[in-house]
């Protein structure tokens, strides 16, 4: 699964990455992103700009907002399938930005947090699912999901998982506003080249969602 993420790049590195027009006036450094917090998104619906959901997908017939808690990642082998996710599949992708995730790594019977990162890439984008869902006081939510996929020959060693990592020549098929081909859409739902990435072990100070300054991702030995 992917339970937390960095985004520190500065907006005009996203906007170049993204090829965006509108952005927010001001994006403040996030070392800590933590489920049901805002998240900056790219969705099919605006590709060109970069909009606010919160983390955990709330599907439009959902009846109990705490249903987002559960549904923070979505499996990419079966989202296509599930009744969570496959509406959101075919009509509302999206790419969520980032800059590096934690994962925990199991050392005896300690877990270790990882900072997991890209090599020669300042910013990313991870593969995600939104939705719109209005409570009862009418008012309109929006949410979002990330994609995990199997992990890479890297990642094996410190998870089974990890969140599907996009390649920038992939960006235009994934936010496509037409209802894709399942199969087009799923050959993009592939591990992240291993070469590619680079980690090490961070403190436990990213276990707690309200850290969220540089010491999260200083690291540790």
């Amino acid at each position: 699964m992917c339970g937390r993420f960095t985004l520190t790049a500065d907006l005009d590195t996203i906007q170049q990455a993204f090829n965006l027009t509108t952005v927010p006036a001001v994006l403040s450094p996030r070392y800590n992103i933590a489920p049901s917090q805002p998240i900056a998104i790219v969705t099919n619906e605006a590709p060109t700009t970069l909009s606010f959901h919160s983390w955990g997908l709330l599907p439009s017939w959902a009846k109990d907002p705490a249903l987002a808690n559960k549904l923070i990642n979505a499996r990419s082998e079966t989202a296509h399938e599930k009744p969570s996710f496959r509406s959101a599949f075919k009509r509302r992708r999206c790419l969520i930005p980032a800059d590096g995730f934690f994962e925990w790594q199991k050392q005896g019977s300690d877990k270790v947090p990882m900072f997991i990162h890209l090599k020669d890439s300042p910013v990313f984008a991870l593969a995600g699912l939104w939705e719109v869902w209005n409570n009862s006081q009418g008012d309109e939510i929006r949410t979002c999901t990330i994609l995990t996929t199997e992990a890479n020959d890297f990642m094996q060693s410190i998870h089974t998982r990890m969140p599907v990592i996009l390649a920038p020549a992939d960006y235009d098929l994934w936010l496509s506003s037409a209802e894709e081909p399942v199969m087009a859409l799923q050959s993009l739902m592939r591990p992240y080249d291993s070469g590619k990435m680079a980690a090490y072990a961070v403190s436990k100070l990213v276990n707690r969602p309200l850290n969220d300054t540089p010491r999260v991702i200083e690291p540790v030995h």
